[in-house]
């Protein structure tokens, strides 16, 4: 397992992310709320962290959701994984999504997803006339028979 050195800026009270077992590959990140904030069925909400991040370059952090919250909860983290890039300094912020069926209250302390440090590897986008050939061609989704 590699690591990587990110800093971390975090405001009064707030918990810097963890992890929760020695084999984690995702750390925690909790709600940074003035108060409670129901998500009925349905509804999304933008939810502060408190957390503001250096990043190295050539490293991203992703935010993803927290498997038992969406399990128990129906609750989930939109455009995932969203990705935090090394040159952004503002707070992080996580769309949470309810799902499920009944409403749910994201209170200040919540663990409310995990963010994965991860290497970025960048493209050279090549412009040119044709692409070759494969066996699926243009086919979308479900053309394999999958």
């Amino acid at each position: 397992m590699s690591e990587v050195s990110i800093k971390v800026k975090a405001l009064e009270g707030v918990t810097i992310p963890e992890y929760k077992t020695a084999g984690a590959a995702g750390a925690d990140v909790c709600a940074f709320v003035d108060s409670p904030v129901e998500l009925k069925p349905g509804d999304r909400a933008l939810i502060g962290t408190g957390l503001f991040f250096a990043i190295p370059d050539g490293y991203e952090i992703q935010v993803r959701p927290r498997s038992g919250l969406a399990a128990k909860n129906g609750v989930t983290v939109l455009n995932t994984p969203g990705t935090i890039d090394s040159d952004y300094r503002g707070e992080l912020k996580v769309i949470l999504v309810n799902l499920g069926k009944e409403a749910f209250t994201v209170n200040k302390g919540d663990r409310i997803a995990q963010i994965v440090a991860a290497p970025v590897t960048r493209a050279q986008f090549c412009a040119v006339e044709t692409l070759d050939q494969t066996e699926r061609g243009s086919g979308g989704f479900g053309s394999t028979g999958k």
